[in-house]
C-alpha cells in the first residue's frame, strides 16, 4: 500500500502542472498568440541566462519560507493563514533592529536581526495557538484577524513615528550597512560568475535551502516533529499515547511563524535595506498554494516555490515581448495547477475512505 500512495503523492502535482500548462496554452492560443513562442519566452527568461536564473531564485525565496511555514502548520493539523501578518511584523522588527542596533558589529548585528525576526513571527503565531488551546477558537479565524491587526499596527508605525525623515513614501530609514547580507553578485564573483550588482538575489536563498533541510530533519527525525505529525493525523490517538496536544499545537504554530518571518531577511537585509510598506504581494497566501503543490513536504515546497518563481520571472518577460499575453496568465496557470492538485487530493482521499469503509464492512 505504501508504494502506490507515494507514487500518487508525486504524480498528482505533476499532473496538476501538466493540466495548468496545457490549459494556459489553450488560453494563449485563444487570444491569438503562439503557445510555443510564449512558452519559449517564459522558459528562456526564467532559466536561459545567469541573470534570469538569479531573478527566478529571488522570486522563489520568500515562497520557500512561507511554503514551509504553512506546511509545518498543515502537518500539525493547523491551517496557518496568518503567515502574511507574521512576515510583515517580522520585516518591520528586522528593520527597526537594523536601525536601533547600528552600534553592533556585523558579526553580531546580522544574527541579532535574524533572531529578532524569527522571535517576532513566532510570537505573533503563538497567540492564535494559545487561543485555540485555551478557548477552542479556530486558528483560521484567529490568524485571519491577526493579519489585519499586524498590517494595521505596522502601517501606523511606518507612516508615523518611524517614517524616514523627509520621505513621502511609507518606509523606514535605511538599516545599518553592517546588517546587510551579501548579494549573489558578490557571492558568485570568486567562481567566475558575473552578475550585475542590481540583481536582488542574495544569501537568504541559501538560508531558504538550509531551512528546507532543517524542517525535514525536524519533522521526520525528531521527537517534536513526530508528535506534531501525530497530532495532525489524529489528536485523540496522540493524546491517548501520552502526547501533549496543546504543546504540539503551540510548537507547530511557533515554528510556522518563525519560518514565515524569514521573508524579512530576504526583503530587509538583502534587498531594500529598509522596511517598505506594502512590499509583500501576498507571500503568506501564496505560501498556502506552494505548500499544497509541494504536498507539505519540505523538498516538495522547494520545487513548487522554484516553479512559481520561474512563472513570475517568465511572466514579466512575456508581458513585455508579446502583444496580447499579459503577466496575468501566470496567475491563471498557478490557479489551474492548484485547483487540479487539490481536486486530485480530494478524490484520492475519498477513494481511500470508501476502501476503508469497505474493509470495515467486511470485518
Amino acid at each position: 500500500m505504501t508504494k502506490p500512495t507515494n507514487i500518487r503523492v508525486v504524480l498528482i502535482p505533476i499532473l496538476g502542472i501538466v493540466i495548468g500548462i496545457g490549459l494556459g496554452a489553450v488560453i494563449v492560443r485563444a487570444i491569438g498568440e503562439s503557445p510555443l513562442e510564449t512558452g519559449r519566452l517564459l522558459f528562456t527568461s526564467a532559466f536561459g541566462s545567469a541573470k534570469g536564473r538569479s531573478h527566478t531564485l529571488f522570486y522563489a525565496t520568500p515562497l520557500i519560507f512561507t511554503g514551509l511555514a504553512v506546511a509545518v502548520g498543515f502537518r500539525g493539523g493547523l491551517f496557518n493563514i496568518g503567515a502574511e501578518g507574521q512576515l510583515i511584523l517580522a520585516a518591520f522588527v528586522t528593520a527597526l533592529a537594523g536601525i536601533k542596533l547600528s552600534f553592533m558589529p556585523a558579526w553580531a548585528l546580522v544574527p541579532a536581526c535574524m533572531l529578532l525576526a524569527a522571535a517576532a513571527g513566532a510570537a505573533w503565531a503563538i497567540i492564535p495557538a494559545v487561543l485555540k488551546v485555551r478557548f477552542g477558537v479556530h486558528e483560521v479565524i484567529n490568524t485571519i484577524m491577526m493579519n489585519f491587526i499586524a498590517i494595521g499596527i505596522v502601517n501606523y508605525l511606518v507612516t508615523g513615528p518611524f517614517l524616514a525623515p523627509g520621505d513621502q513614501i511609507p518606509e523606514t530609514a535605511l538599516i545599518a550597512e553592517a546588517a546587510h547580507i551579501p548579494r549573489a553578485a558578490r557571492l558568485l564573483a570568486p567562481f567566475g560568475v558575473t552578475l550585475p550588482s542590481s540583481v536582488p538575489l542574495n544569501a537568504s536563498f541559501l538560508l531558504a535551502i538550509a531551512a528546507c533541510c532543517l524542517v525535514y530533519v525536524f519533522l521526520f527525525r525528531t521527537k517534536w516533529g513526530f508528535e506534531i505529525r501525530a497530532v495532525g493525523l489524529n489528536p485523540s490517538a496522540a493524546r491517548a499515547a501520552g502526547i501533549s496536544v496543546a504543546k504540539s499545537i503551540i510548537l507547530a504554530m511557533g515554528v510556522s511563524g518563525a519560518l514565515a518571518a524569514m521573508v524579512a531577511i530576504n526583503e530587509v537585509m538583502g534587498y531594500r535595506y529598509r522596511y517598505y510598506d506594502g512590499f509583500s504581494p501576498g507571500y503568506g497566501f501564496l505560501g498556502i498554494a506552494v505548500a499544497l503543490l509541494g504536498r507539505n513536504h519540505p523538498f516538495g515546497v522547494l520545487c513548487a516555490a522554484l516553479l512559481f518563481g520561474a512563472l513570475v520571472q517568465g511572466g514579466l518577460t512575456v508581458d513585455m515581448l508579446t502583444e496580447r499575453v499579459s503577466k496575468d496568465i501566470v496567475y491563471v496557470v498557478q490557479g489551474i495547477i492548484i485547483v487540479a492538485v487539490a481536486s486530485g487530493a480530494v478524490l484520492i482521499h475519498r477513494r481511500s475512505r470508501v476502501k476503508t469503509r469497505g474493509v470495515e464492512n467486511v470485518d
